[in-house]
């Protein structure tokens, strides 16, 4: 998985996964697929990803700081509207606070958490306001189309990271989601839960794990949109001292997105 242990500064204990089973264009079959995320590169060529350039992009992504009984662990996520965060599951799993910041270093007071069963997705609720939000794109990208991955690897400076959509696989992590999408855009512990833009700024995905051979893995628009449109799906997440003991609170704890 994506997050960034930082009490163990590595990958180590993160397992490799199995062999993604496919379908995948046949010269570009990934060999396995490991934890990860986007590494730490200069945000150029930004200035194609919306009216206002890069500045849109670093608004609306979010660092997040998982304070759990086994330790500090970082994760990235995106607003999808003024109070609403998307990020991963496990970024947040197993948290006893959470922490956002934006790109300012405004730290932004959390209000709920919740996961769901249908892919490594979470909702994260603020009660201050988001400074912005992308839009979602109307259709999952094609093979070939644009793809540029926006977060926060390492919990340290903002990256973006780009490249192409190699096509649809079957999810080797969660085979209840179906199909994901493979890209070639590099990212790195610490990038999970990034949205992936396409040339327009918009999302077209949400970054998750990576292949052994540094190709990652989203969560495509289509199931996002399937997810925020079902307001039941979404369990609150129950502090992590009281995991043991606490069953997960009803749907109705945790707001629809707007």
């Amino acid at each position: 998985m994506l997050a960034a242990t930082l009490v163990v500064a590595s990958l180590a204990g993160c397992g490799v996964l199995p062999a993604l089973p496919g379908p995948v264009p046949s010269d570009v079959v990934p060999t396995d697929a490991a934890p990860s995320a986007a590494p730490t590169l200069d945000p150029a060529g930004a200035e194609g990803l919306s009216p206002d350039g890069f500045d849109a992009v670093q608004r609306m992504a979010v660092r997040i700081r998982n304070v759990g009984c086994s330790g500090l662990s970082t994760g990235s996520g995106f607003a999808v509207d003024e109070h609403t965060l998307i990020t991963n599951r496990h970024v947040v799993a197993d948290s006893d606070t959470l922490q956002v910041s934006t790109y300012d270093g405004r730290d932004l007071e959390v209000a709920a958490a919740g996961s769901t069963s249908l892919a490594d997705l979470a909702l994260v609720r603020t009660a201050d306001p988001l400074p912005s939000h992308p839009t979602l794109a109307d259709a999952d990208p094609r093979p070939g189309d644009e793809v540029t991955v926006v977060g926060y690897p390492e919990g340290g400076r903002l990256t973006i990271t780009a490249g192409e959509v190699i096509g649809p696989t079957t999810d080797p992590l969660h085979e209840n989601l179906g199909e994901v999408l493979l890209t070639d855009a590099p990212v790195e512990p610490g990038s999970s839960g990034s949205a992936a833009l396409d040339a327009d700024g918009r999302v077209i995905g949400v970054v998750y794990a990576k292949t052994s051979d540094d190709r990652s893995l989203l969560v495509p628009v289509s199931t996002l949109e399937r997810v925020l449109d079902d307001a039941e799906g979404f369990r609150a997440l129950p502090p992590c001292a009281r995991s043991s003991e606490a069953p997960s609170a009803p749907p109705s704890e945790i707001p629809s997105p707007g």
